[in-house]
């Protein structure tokens, strides 16, 4: 006689649960921690503001300066080392015999600028509130902006003293960024070498392709973005020229350096020349200044960027405005200069990560060997001590080295770099 026993059905927990909220609890928690690493980075760059703009500065003019560098090592025949000091003194005294035969121009036409700036802004908001019936409330808020700052003259010589501790930071930060410039065009592939080196074995290849291509970006933006600085300073120049002679090159200048800034920079410096411009010589002809800023930067927008940017620095416009606010919210002036190339980067190397490789011409053949050491540096003499009955032996490679790295290592001390010289500093591969 048999008996028999009803079983219940096993109860699956996860079918209760839809799939689209467990993926949906997938992606949550996965993005918290995202969005966490990406707020203690922030944070902590902001932490380290005075190194990492220096840094990020020396990046920039490391792109700028390989050309001349490399004509001088390559062409030339220049050392590489005096290549590099030789280009970064250039840059120095370029940009002091700039300064020293404009400087008082400029200077001079500054002041005038701010001093028409201002001016301009009371005339118009003086004719708005003639218009709108606003003559009261002038003159209230004007008083409350004098006791405001009669109130707060302690606040006011603070400032002032902080200032000073700004320009000394901003001295500590120029030395920083020359130092590390020359190092970049001293040894590039050398730093990054050792940069990827930290990484685990299986990633280090990868990376290394990613970042050839996140420097092609960064070179693509940087030249094309000083040459659209350079259109805009000039045709806005040549513009102020016409009404405002003395204040021609101080406008120019403020434009150009003002461009650097995407879209917002151009807009606040081309609405300033208006303004001056409108003070000096009236409604018409700031209406042709205006004209001729829009002019310019129509010629900017749609023809200059697509066709220099191309695909190297593939970002929408409604990207360039995210990310110069974002920018500008998180680090204020300088967050806003360096979001746009930030950005670049990042897509191209997040792109290339994720199977999408926009330079395939650059390939895979420039793979780079973790060295601690250049190819063409002396041994190093090591003493050691010997013991009875043993020969000391000495073993210079990486403990994680593969064996053609060990073949193509730095050379053993005491024994001669030959080997690792006759390549050539210039060879594929090898540390630069």
């Amino acid at each position: 006689m048999t008996s028999s026993r009803t079983t219940a059905p096993p109860t699956d927990e996860s079918g209760a649960v839809p799939p689209a909220i467990r993926a949906a609890a997938s992606w949550s928690w996965r993005m918290l921690l995202i969005g966490a690493f990406v707020a203690a980075t922030l944070w902590l760059l902001t932490l380290l503001k005075t190194i990492v703009v220096p840094v990020a500065v020396a990046l920039l003019l490391t792109i700028m300066l390989t050309p001349v560098r490399r004509l001088l090592n390559e062409r030339l025949r220049i050392p590489r080392g005096l290549s590099a000091g030789l280009t970064l003194i250039g840059l120095i005294v370029v940009v002091a015999g700039l300064v020293t035969l404009a400087g008082q121009s400029i200077a001079n036409g500054f002041a005038d600028l701010r001093t028409q700036a201002v001016s301009g802004f009371n005339e118009l908001w003086t004719q708005l509130a003639a218009t709108f019936g606003l003559e009261n409330e002038l003159q209230t808020y004007s008083q409350d902006i004098l006791d405001q700052l009669e109130s707060q003259q302690s606040a006011i010589v603070s400032g002032a003293l902080g200032a000073a501790a700004t320009a000394g930071s901003v001295l500590v930060g120029a030395l920083i960024a020359l130092f590390c410039t020359f190092f970049f065009l001293h040894d590039p592939r050398g730093i990054w070498s050792w940069v990827v080196g930290l990484l685990p074995k299986s990633a280090r290849e990868r990376v290394n392709q990613a970042g050839r291509r996140g420097a092609v970006t960064l070179a693509a933006y940087t030249r094309t973005q000083i040459l659209v600085a350079a259109v805009d300073g000039l045709g806005i120049g040549i513009g102020a020229l016409f009404f405002v002679p003395s204040l021609a090159l101080p406008i120019a200048i403020l434009v150009f350096v003002g461009s650097f800034v995407p879209v917002v920079g151009a807009i606040v410096t081309g609405a300033i020349a208006v303004i001056v411009v409108l003070v000096s010589n009236g409604w018409v002809a700031a209406l042709i200044m205006l004209g001729v800023v829009l002019l310019v930067q129509q010629i900017e927008s749609h023809a200059l960027q697509p066709f220099l940017m191309g695909q190297a620095v593939s970002l929408h416009p409604v990207a360039v405005i995210l990310a110069v606010a974002a920018g500008s919210y998180a680090g204020g002036i300088v967050g806003a200069l360096f979001a746009v190339p930030v950005a670049a980067v990042l897509n191209t190397v997040i792109l290339y990560l994720n199977g999408h490789d926009k330079f395939p011409e650059l390939g895979d053949e420039d793979a780079l060997p973790i060295r601690w050491r250049a190819a063409d540096a002396p041994p190093i003499p090591l003493r050691l001590r010997r013991s009875a009955g043993a020969v000391p032996t000495v073993d210079t490679t990486p403990e994680d080295a593969t064996p053609d790295e060990e073949a193509d290592g730095a050379p053993v001390a005491g024994a001669g770099a030959g080997a690792a010289a006759d390549a050539g500093p210039d060879a594929p591969g090898t540390a630069r």
